[in-house]
Formats: C-alpha cells, sequence, structure tokens
C-alpha cells in the first residue's frame, strides 16, 4: 500500500473511531473493532517508515 493511501485510511478509522465512541460507548463492539484496525494500521505505517530510515 503506497503511503498516501495508508495515510488516508488511518485517518478514516481514526474519525470513524471518535464518531463512534461518541455515539456509542467506547467499550462498544465497533469502537473496539476500529481501534484494531487503526492500530494495525498504525503499525504498518512505522514499519514502513523505519524502513525508509
Amino acid at each position: 500500500m503506497c503511503v498516501d493511501a495508508l495515510l488516508n485510511d488511518i485517518e478514516f478509522h481514526r474519525r470513524e473511531m471518535v464518531h463512534l465512541a461518541a455515539t456509542t460507548s467506547l467499550s462498544s463492539e465497533e469502537v473496539i473493532r476500529t481501534s484494531v484496525k487503526l492500530d494495525q494500521l498504525l503499525n504498518e505505517y512505522n514499519m514502513i517508515q523505519s524502513k525508509n530510515k
């Protein structure tokens, strides 16, 4: 995945998680699922950044 697309995906999931947390609860299944996906995307981004140093 290209870095720009990855950053867009990270931002989308971040906004989605904030929205879900505001409309449900922090412990809702949707918030947790989105948080896990966001963590995966951030880890992928960090791996790419580490390889580029």
